[in-house]
């Protein structure tokens, strides 16, 4: 990689790892939360499912601004007003103000992704997408792991409650400053603008249009693995909690071990799909967790509940690895950043309600076979829609994203 390459791959990697940090720190304190707002855990939950639900708003009008004015400024937007509300959450002064500051939280946060994984597959080569794809992607889980070691610090060396946490969640705004002094403008966005006048609105919607096969497979393809991405981590810690009433220490260990396997899921499975493509290893890491599905949920030791979390996440990040870049090098070149990032976002829209219905399910068996059943229902999705997506569009990973 080049020097250039090298500082957009860490923008883009620490604005997604810190975006997914500050999402996962209200996972831990669902409990804490409704304690202290005197509600019941699945009323707690729709925070989660409203953040997500919010996710395509920002991923529309982030992707839309970075398309038309480059992708640097509209980053450093994304990330300021994502830490701006994860710091208001921790003021919250009722339910209320919680589910609408969460909200937008959602609107921020869905606009980073599009743009961070347009810039960097726009200065890679062809044949070291798979690689950093999944290196880039587990970014993701490396917010999750940090949001555990957060939680373990927090909840066991000091007094603070769960609004601590969210004060916490402001670090991403340092990001800003390296971004404004080291990051370059993408050279494809450069490219591509000498083409053109201007990206309208009318542009966009034109070029949606024009592909909108396209567009409703990934869509459907980014709900599947959305659901099944939230369905094993959002409810995770509560039912470690709730179901086997482990510690702060227990559950923050478990879910450190369970983010260990997701990143090596996907940095194995993303350098993978480079040789054997993108579909197959999606279709592989789903059949895969289906077998790990009754060490996951119903493992009677924390020995083999860690184990457990452990393959599960090795193979549901590894279908992730594949995301980056594969999403990229199907979308349309002219509007890269709004079709990558609007079709994984309306993904998570569809998807959004897994965590508030796992909850749900939970109140009538138990978190273990809640979790279990979502989970084979999705896994059943992703695998029949990796098998469809070859009629869609064949993959194109040895294709370089630019225009034509």
């Amino acid at each position: 990689m080049t020097a250039a390459a090298r500082k957009t791959f860490i923008a883009s990697f620490l604005g997604w790892s810190l975006d997914a940090f500050d999402f996962f720190l209200l996972t831990f304190v669902i409990g804490r939360i409704a304690t202290s707002f005197g509600q019941a855990i699945p009323q707690v939950a729709l925070a989660i499912t409203l953040t997500l639900a919010c996710r395509p708003i920002g991923a529309l009008l982030f992707g839309w601004l970075a398309d038309r004015y480059g992708r640097r400024t509209p980053l450093m937007i994304d990330i300021a007003l994502y830490s701006l509300f994860e710091l208001l959450t921790a003021f919250s002064p009722n339910f209320t103000v919680f589910l609408v500051l969460r909200a937008l939280f959602g609107i921020a946060m869905g606009g980073e992704w599009g743009l961070g994984a347009a810039m960097v597959m726009e200065v890679l080569p062809p044949q070291r997408r798979g690689f950093f794809s999944g290196l880039l992607q587990q970014g993701y889980m490396w917010g999750y792991l940090l949001a555990a070691l957060a939680y373990f610090l927090v909840f066991h060396f000091t007094n603070w409650d769960w609004r601590g946490l969210f004060v916490i969640g402001t670090l991403p705004a340092g990001l800003i400053l390296f971004i404004r002094s080291s990051v370059p403008e993408s050279p494809v966005w450069l490219e591509e603008r000498a083409r053109r006048v201007n990206v309208g609105k009318t542009f966009i919607l034109q070029s949606l249009r024009a592909y909108w096969p396209l567009f409703i497979y990934c869509v459907a393809f980014m709900a599947a693995l959305n659901a099944m991405s939230h369905g094993t981590q959002d409810l995770y810690a509560t039912f470690l909690q709730k179901q086997h009433a482990f510690s702060p220490g227990q559950t923050s260990t478990l879910a450190i071990i369970a983010a260990v396997g997701a990143i090596i899921g996907g940095l194995t499975f993303g350098t993978l799909s480079q040789r054997f493509g993108r579909r197959p290893v999606v279709m592989f890491c789903a059949l895969l967790a289906a077998c790990m599905i009754p060490l996951w949920a119903f493992s009677p030791t924390i020995a083999l509940l860690a184990a457990g979390g452990f393959a599960m996440q090795f193979a549901v990040q590894g279908t992730w690895g594949v995301i980056p870049a594969h999403l990229n090098e199907l979308s349309p070149p002219q509007v890269r950043a709004t079709f990558t990032g609007f079709t994984y976002q309306l993904g998570n829209l569809v998807a959004a309600g897994t965590a508030q219905l796992e909850a749900s399910l939970a109140q009538h068996t138990s978190y273990g076979e809640a979790m279990a059943l979502v989970l084979i229902v999705v896994l059943g999705a992703v695998f029949a829609l990796s098998a469809v997506g070859y009629l869609v569009r064949p993959e194109n990973r040895f294709t370089p994203l630019m225009s034509s």
